[in-house]
C-alpha cells in the first residue's frame, strides 16, 4: 500500500515531462563537466599519449563514476593520490551521456555509458601502457564488470579491479518499477546537499535513464549468476557501505560469489560501518564526522598500494 501510495504520488508530482531546468543545474545548457573541454587534464590518453618506456609501466587506474554523476566523484582520489606522490596515473572517465544537457542525459544508454570506459582503456593500450587498473563507483562498477565478462579487457588483463559500493540490487525497490511507471512519471528529481552537488550530478533524472539504469544491473546480475572468471593475476576489491540507501548490501555478496578466482590472483571484501553512499566521495556532503574521513583515507591507502602491488 506505502508504494502504490508512493507511485500516486509520483505521478502526481511529475506530470509534466519537461523539467524546469535552469542555468544552475548541470543538466541545463551551461554547465557541462570540464572534462569536455580540458581531457588532458582528466585522461592518461590525452595527458600522456606517447609514453616513455618507464611510464609505460607505471599503475593507471581508470575511474568510473556512477549514475547521473561526473568526473567530480573521483577528484578527491586524484588529488590525495597527488598529494602523497603516489606514482599512480588517474584516469577519471565521464561515461557517455554525462556532463551534459538533460537531452544527452535522457538519450543516452548503458552502452553509451559504458563505451567511454572501454575507450580509455582501448587507448591506454594502444599506447603501451601495460599496468591498468579499474575502479568504479556505483553504477560504474556494473559496467566494469559486464566488460569483465565479455572479455573486452583481455588484450591488457587489469592488475586491479576495485569496485565502491557496486549497485546489483537497489536498496529503492522502485526501481524494479520503472518499465511500469516510468513513462507516467516522466522523470524524477533530487534535493542536494549543497549548491557544489548540483553543479557535478544531475537534478533531474530521465524515466528512460532509470530504465537503462534497471536494465544494466539486471544484466549484470545474470552475468554473476553465470559466474565470471577474473584473468589471470587480476585482484578484485570490493568495499560497501553497510548502510546504503542506494545500493543493497547484498550487491556486494552477489559479486563477491559471482566472480571466481585462480591461484594467481586474490579477492577481497571490505563491509565498511558507513551510511554513505559513495564514501571514497565526501566533498559537498552534509554532517560528514571525522570517522568518514578517516574511512576514505584509509580506503585511499589501501588503493593505491593495491595498485602499487608487484605481480609475483
Amino acid at each position: 500500500m506505502k508504494i502504490l501510495i508512493l507511485l500516486i504520488s509520483l505521478c502526481i508530482l511529475s506530470c509534466n515531462n519537461s523539467p524546469s531546468i535552469t542555468d544552475q543545474d548541470l543538466d541545463g545548457n551551461v554547465l557541462f563537466d570540464p572534462s569536455i573541454y580540458q581531457p588532458e587534464l582528466f585522461l592518461v590518453s590525452a595527458y600522456k599519449p606517447n609514453p616513455s618506456d618507464k611510464e609505460k609501466n607505471m599503475p593507471v587506474l581508470i575511474a568510473a563514476h556512477g549514475y547521473s554523476a561526473s568526473t567530480f566523484e573521483w577528484d578527491e582520489l586524484r588529488k590525495y593520490a597527488d598529494s602523497v606522490k603516489s606514482g599512480i596515473l588517474i584516469s577519471q572517465v565521464l561515461l557517455g551521456g554525462h556532463g551534459r544537457t538533460y537531452q544527452d542525459f535522457k538519450n543516452s544508454t548503458w552502452r553509451d555509458w559504458q563505451a567511454s570506459i572501454l575507450n580509455e582503456y582501448k587507448k591506454l593500450v594502444q599506447a603501451g601502457y601495460t599496468n591498468i587498473s579499474f575502479i568504479g563507483s556505483s553504477t560504474g562498477c556494473p559496467l566494469i564488470i559486464n566488460l569483465l565478462y565479455e572479455n573486452s579487457l583481455s588484450q591488457v588483463p587489469p592488475h586491479q579491479i576495485i569496485l565502491i559500493d557496486p549497485i546489483i540490487i537497489p536498496s529503492n525497490k522502485i526501481l524494479s518499477l520503472a518499465g511500469i511507471v516510468g513513462p507516467m512519471i516522466g522523470y524524477t528529481s533530487v534535493n542536494f546537499d549543497s549548491e557544489l552537488e548540483r553543479k557535478h550530478w544531475y537534478r533531474y533524472r530521465p524515466q528512460e535513464t532509470l530504465q537503462e539504469l534497471l536494465d544494466i544491473v539486471t544484466v549484470v546480475r545474470k552475468e554473476l549468476e553465470d559466474g565470471i572468471v577474473l584473468p589471470t593475476q587480476t585482484d578484485l576489491s570490493i568495499y560497501k557501505s553497510t548502510y546504503d540507501e542506494v545500493a543493497d548490501r547484498i550487491s556486494a555478496i552477489l559479486i563477491y560469489n559471482g566472480i571466481e578466482i585462480n591461484s594467481l590472483n586474490s579477492k577481497d571484501l571490505y563491509m565498511i560501518n558507513s551510511n554513505i553512499h559513495v564514501m571514497t566521495r565526501l566533498q559537498g556532503r552534509s554532517n560528514i564526522t571525522d570517522n568518514d574521513i578517516l574511512i576514505q583515507k584509509r580506503i585511499f591507502d589501501q588503493i593505491i598500494e593495491k595498485s602499487n602491488k608487484t605481480k609475483k
